[in-house]
């Protein structure tokens, strides 16, 4: 399986993502530029990666403009056809305003940007980035966003409760859920969905940050080794 990073102008965690997928857990990883039509060769067994920054500068809205990039129709085809697709932070918005996830990222509640460690809990172990968690696992790493604020109508909110599709919640150390731990506002702590189909992945907290020892942090780890597995399981059925 070989990874794919789109880059769009003001991406600015795809070097991050790259490293750690290419050095940190060894596999093949290479970038696409944001106005490629195709996927340079990637297949629908292959991953795709939208990363973390602030795509076309955040105007309009977060992911806006980067939902129109000619890359995403190559993207939107990937996915329905079950290809993998993680959206990070920038990426969760773009893939939620391209439809590939329901809701939309709003505003954080304080109205400010937030960047700092942050704790999450493992909702649902049923998905690329947590088949080797296990429920209830909390995990630190950190945030960096001013659009993190999860929000969706009440009937797609309750859909995305019953079907397991929440991933990731905020807490606190212990695990505990409340409005302290919720450092945005968020609809139900919710950090991290993925899709009825489980292929398409988004959450706001930057494991790529907090994936290697020199760092202080690598409790973002077990996501990508999740994904390799997730992924091994996939080639051979």
């Amino acid at each position: 399986m070989k990874f794919g990073v789109v880059v769009f102008p003001g991406s600015n965690c795809d070097d991050d993502m790259v490293h750690v997928l290419g050095e940190v857990m060894g596999q093949d990883v290479v970038k696409i530029w944001h106005k490629d039509e195709t996927l340079n060769g990637l297949g629908p067994e292959d991953g795709i990666v939208l990363p973390g920054g602030f795509s076309f500068g955040d105007y309009l809205r977060c992911g806006a403009i980067a939902r129109f990039s000619p890359v995403m129709q190559a993207v939107v085809r990937h996915a329905e056809a079950g290809g993998l697709v993680w959206g990070v932070c920038n990426g969760f918005q773009i893939l939620c305003e391209a439809g590939l996830l329901p809701g939309v990222l709003l505003r954080n509640s304080g109205q400010r940007f937030i960047s700092r460690v942050i704790h999450l809990r493992t909702e649902n172990t049923d998905s690329p980035v947590t088949c080797r968690m296990e429920a209830g696992q909390v995990v630190t790493m950190p945030i960096a966003h001013a659009e993190g604020r999860y929000h969706a109508d009440p009937e797609t909110l309750a859909a995305l409760e019953a079907g397991g599709q929440v991933l990731f919640r905020y807490c606190h150390a212990d695990g505990r859920v409340d409005e302290a731990s919720n450092p945005n506002g968020t609809l139900n702590g919710i950090a991290g969905i993925c899709n009825d189909r489980r292929n398409v992945i988004g959450m706001m907290p930057h494991p790529e940050r907090a994936s290697e020892d020199m760092l202080g942090l690598r409790e973002g780890r077990p996501l990508f080794e999740s994904l390799l597995a997730w992924s091994r399981q996939a080639v051979q059925v």
